[in-house]
């Protein structure tokens, strides 16, 4: 159970994203100027990513609460590459907790 939800933190945005990105191309050629940015994100913020192209579908501005939902994007990201070192911080000799 725990190696299927740490595969879904891992993949699920980035799967969610591509398909989102199959689905409907012209949006994100509206959306980002470049590929640039896009590959970034699903490399390094997926669950940022994500967010932020969710928060861009009302219009082409960020306002209000989608800074709250692109905040909770980043704190995604950072559980689901935190979680995993502190989690297995034992494994490494010489660290004290």
């Amino acid at each position: 159970m725990c190696c299927l939800l740490s595969l879904m933190a891992f993949a699920g945005p980035r799967v969610a994203f591509i398909i989102w990105w199959l689905v409907d191309m012209s949006w994100f050629e509206r959306m980002f100027e470049t590929v640039f940015w896009p590959i970034v994100g699903i490399i390094f913020a997926p669950w940022t990513l994500l967010f932020y192209t969710i928060s861009m579908i009302g219009g082409q501005n960020v306002t209000g609460w989608d800074y709250v939902l692109i905040v909770i994007g980043i704190l995604l990201d950072i559980f689901t590459y935190g979680g995993g070192a502190w989690r297995h911080r034992k494994r490494v000799p010489g660290y004290s907790s």
